[in-house]
């Protein structure tokens, strides 16, 4: 399947699903700045797989594909703490860093497929 826009992409499609699912979770947060945080980390991973897809350029996707894949690492470090600061369960704590790693392994499998690593 080739893909013609940046919702074609599976990592973009699961990193919107994560996005919504941190948002939903932290809304009645009054940590604000973690809330922040960990918000921005999740929606910079969609973004930037969105930006670097729509900016046409093999260099630009590369880069932005790479920065998506760290801000996976912040959102995943953020549950950790999250974790033992008792925002979360141990179980809600687990489906979002399962899904975390899983955008991030989908994005190394387009890095690597598309030859930018």
């Amino acid at each position: 399947m080739k893909i013609e826009k940046f919702e074609d992409i599976i990592a973009w499609q699961k990193a919107k699903t994560l996005t919504t699912n941190i948002y939903s979770t932290f809304k009645d947060s009054k940590d604000f700045s973690f809330r922040d945080q960990i918000q921005r980390a999740s929606v910079s991973i969609m973004n930037n797989i969105a930006e670097g897809f729509e900016r046409k350029g093999d260099r630009e996707l590369g880069k932005f594909l790479f920065i998506a894949k760290g801000s996976c690492g912040e959102v995943r470090s953020m549950l950790y703490l999250a974790f033992e600061l008792n925002y979360l369960t141990k179980e809600k704590t687990r489906e979002l860093y399962d899904l975390s790693l899983e955008i991030s392994r989908l994005l190394s499998g387009l890095i690597k497929t598309l030859n930018f690593n």
